[in-house]
């Protein structure tokens, strides 16, 4: 299969400029997509290009990711409602160092022609002066062809600075570089990238008379309209340290039935038969959520390592069942690297010095209820356990409560876990 059909079959095809698919079938082609180093870490919005090139490559073409450490200087307009914050050169090359790390878990760089490669467009920019740049760039794009894109229209109202204004030359000049030095004739990437990309096909026919290609994929939503790739504690991220293995299986496993469906065509390697396969298993017994674990065992496994995937899966076991002694396996880290920044409440490790009460230190030190007597009300009804024991009134919580003189896990009713940690 083509590298085009697969994108279609997997609903990952927004637009294509005429003849690309023929190109492709004909030639093995080098393509590219940049990635902006604004974050130390890629998320899981950045896995739908990851993905994308992953495709290229296994259909036989060479992908090449563009970290874009001249472009992160600038910022990229599209999609944005406001100008973004620069960033100092010592961030950007931190967070290029870390990005390029990601990238490198995920394609082939030694599988010969068409080995994948990562390069950096300030290696091209930093001795290009300004007045090079705009007697040798700017002259080739027209005022009125650059004011027509989008992502500068719907900035025009509110104004943007003539840095963002300029973005979509450089993004093109990119494409122009690579094209000559590199024989890159194809660049992707999101359907808000469309314009930045058709400005590069421009530049390349009128500065180098040469015919270039381009193909988007659709941004992705939730079902509900949410944006993609953010938990109820923030963006979901590639690396570990900021988004343990453990949420980010979770983030997978709590998919909608329509986000899981449509996520597992986009993250997952497995062929079109074995994906209708696990819908229809799915569809057959939706409660077992054969469509999500799939979906979030492949995707984490990808990501982190078969072990991590392990360790994610143990934790879920652990913190959904009822043994502490199960809950004591796991470390320190482990422990809050499973709940989030919304139910984790810091106190002091005084207050259990002379043991507290619960409805105080639930309703008032951590507000895990809205008032004391809530909790009061919640643990006389049975509603609330402490270290996976029901908690009565009477007892007094003190420092031999605490898992590694620190950690206390609270459930109230079946399903919703907090974490409280004593410093």
């Amino acid at each position: 299969m083509g590298f085009v059909e697969e994108l279609k079959w997997r609903n990952m095809l927004h637009d294509i400029m005429p003849d690309t698919e023929e190109l492709l079938n004909k030639e093995m082609v080098t393509g590219y997509i940049g990635f902006d180093p604004t974050a130390d870490s890629l998320g899981v919005g950045n896995m739908v290009q990851i993905m994308t090139l992953l495709h290229f490559q296994k259909a036989g073409h060479k992908p090449i990711a563009l970290i874009g450490g001249a472009t992160g200087m600038v910022g990229d307009p599209s999609g944005k409602s406001e100008e973004r914050n620069l960033l100092t050169p010592e961030i950007l090359q931190f967070n290029l160092n870390a990005q390029k790390k990601q990238l490198e878990k995920f394609l082939d760089f030694n599988s010969g022609a068409n080995s994948a490669e990562i390069v950096n467009n300030y290696d091209w920019f930093k001795d290009f002066s300004f007045l090079d740049f705009i007697r040798d760039v700017g002259k080739h794009i027209t005022i009125n062809y650059m004011l027509a894109k989008d992502s500068v229209k719907n900035r025009l109202e509110n104004g943007m600075s003539f840095t963002e204004f300029s973005y979509q030359l450089v993004q093109g000049y990119d494409f122009y570089w690579l094209w000559k030095n590199k024989g890159v004739k194809l660049q992707m990437g999101g359907s808000d990238q469309w314009g930045n990309i058709v400005t590069g096909t421009e530049l390349i026919r009128r500065k180098g008379e040469g015919t270039a290609f381009a193909i988007t994929t659709p941004l992705i939503k939730k079902a509900d309209g949410t944006k993609f790739g953010k938990s109820e504690s923030g963006n979901v991220w590639l690396d570990p340290k900021k988004t343990s293995p453990y949420k980010f299986y979770q983030f997978w496993v709590n998919a909608s039935d329509a986000d899981a469906s449509t996520y597992i065509r986009i993250f997952s390697l497995k062929n079109q038969q074995a994906i209708e396969a696990i819908e229809k298993e799915h569809s057959e017994a939706p409660h077992l959520r054969k469509l999500q674990k799939a979906l979030a065992e492949e995707v984490t496994a990808r990501v982190h390592s078969e072990e991590a995937l392990k360790r994610a899966l143990e934790t879920t076991e652990i913190l959904f069942g009822s043994s502490f002694d199960e809950f004591k396996k796991l470390d320190g880290e482990e422990i809050e690297g499973a709940f989030d920044s919304d139910v984790t409440y810091r106190v002091s490790k005084e207050i259990f010095l002379n043991g507290t009460e619960p409805a105080g230190l639930l309703g008032a030190d951590t507000q895990i209820f809205s008032s004391k007597g809530e909790a009061r009300k919640t643990i006389q009804g049975n509603g609330v356990s402490l270290n996976k024991e029901k908690l009565n009134l009477e007892k007094k919580i003190s420092a031999d409560d605490l898992l590694y003189g620190k950690y206390l896990l609270v459930q109230k009713g079946k399903n919703k876990h907090f974490l409280i940690i004593a410093n």
